[in-house]
């Protein structure tokens, strides 16, 4: 998340129905911070997410966190980690996506001196280093399949070996996942194994995109504005711009585009003008190009195909409700549709 905040402020009602007093975004303060990362609380949709993080972290449950990139899911990570009870225990955080299979093996697990070439010394990995706290495992779904088998059995209590080891390790460290992927499509296209998505998603988050809390954008922008210490504020007319884009990036977006525009705007306030939305932002994306266009027309394919869902959800192999929510996911996307 590079340090984004997620919003996400309770929608409570004043006692006198009268509507709540305009908030200062030059003084709005985080409600909640997880490790350093900044929460302020806004939507009804983040309000019961937060709850449920809080009632999800006291338990042992190991916690599977969905949703698109840049929504906020290490936010949520780490305020699970902040409200269990191994909160003053280690916080060990890993991108499966961002290292090779042979890197991601010695990292989860370690090493010994000379198991390979430039293993000068013995290097204990992240569950031993997180032992009693919490491992989290970003991007779980670029997991190699290699990998998958060796953290099932570690998820499943077995001890394992570090690499060039002979002696086994046993630990006791939460862990807790995030994809922006969905692994139900995965499982059927035999890349993610089911039985680690069951031992992964005990319990299952999912962390709403951007353009599901549009309430959330004006403040968040206000936000990202007065950290730049930037006497800027945005016209009404640049909040309707903010509002009305689709935000395919999520927060991480909208911060990115604040800062250029509190380095570019040349007024006292910023107008739509200065607003630098990607050219993508108003041209429809060619299809089947990427793996979540791919997906799309097959689940439409398979929709047309049979002519009800539950028909079409059998023959993809995933469930009614994952099926009902691309649906919605397409139709937001594109109002023709059914």
């Amino acid at each position: 998340m590079n340090g984004n905040p997620l919003l996400v402020t309770p929608l409570v009602p004043r006692p006198d129905h009268s509507p709540e007093p305009p908030t200062d975004p030059a003084h709005t303060e985080p409600s909640h911070v997880f490790l350093g990362f900044p929460c302020l609380i806004q939507s009804q949709s983040m309000r019961h997410l937060m709850a449920l993080v809080e009632r999800v972290a006291r338990t042992g449950a190991a916690v599977l966190i969905t949703g698109e990139s840049g929504t906020g899911k290490e936010l949520i990570a780490r305020a699970i980690h902040h409200y269990s009870l191994r909160c003053v225990r280690p916080w060990i955080d890993l991108n499966c996506a961002a290292l090779p299979e042979l890197l991601i093996e010695s990292e989860l697990f370690g090493y010994e001196k000379g198991a390979f070439s430039g293993a000068a010394a013995t290097k204990p990995g992240m569950f031993e280093l997180a032992q009693t706290g919490s491992v989290f495992l970003d991007e779980i779904g670029e997991l190699p399949p290699r990998m998958q088998v060796k953290l099932l059995r570690v998820l499943d209590g077995a001890p394992y070996y570090r690499l060039g080891g002979t002696r086994k390790i046993s630990v006791d460290s939460r862990v807790i996942a995030a994809t922006n992927q969905d692994l139900e499509l995965a499982m059927h296209a035999g890349t993610f194994r089911r039985d680690l998505y069951h031992r992964l998603s005990q319990v299952r988050l999912h962390v709403p995109p951007l353009r599901e809390r549009r309430e959330e954008i004006g403040l968040l922008a206000s936000f990202f504005l007065a950290r730049q210490g930037s006497s800027l504020r945005f016209s009404a007319a640049a909040l309707g711009a903010l509002e009305g884009h689709h935000w395919p990036g999520n927060v991480r977006e909208l911060r990115n585009l604040v800062v250029q525009a509190a380095v570019m705007a040349e007024g006292e306030m910023i107008e739509p003008s200065d607003l630098a939305f990607p050219a993508s932002a108003t041209t429809a994306p060619p299809r089947a190009h990427t793996l979540e266009d791919m997906e799309r027309e097959m689940i439409l394919k398979a929709l047309a195909e049979t002519g009800a869902q539950q028909q079409a959800a059998e023959r993809l192999g995933i469930s009614l409700r994952t099926l009902g929510r691309k649906l919605k996911q397409y139709q937001q996307q594109d109002s023709r549709l059914p």
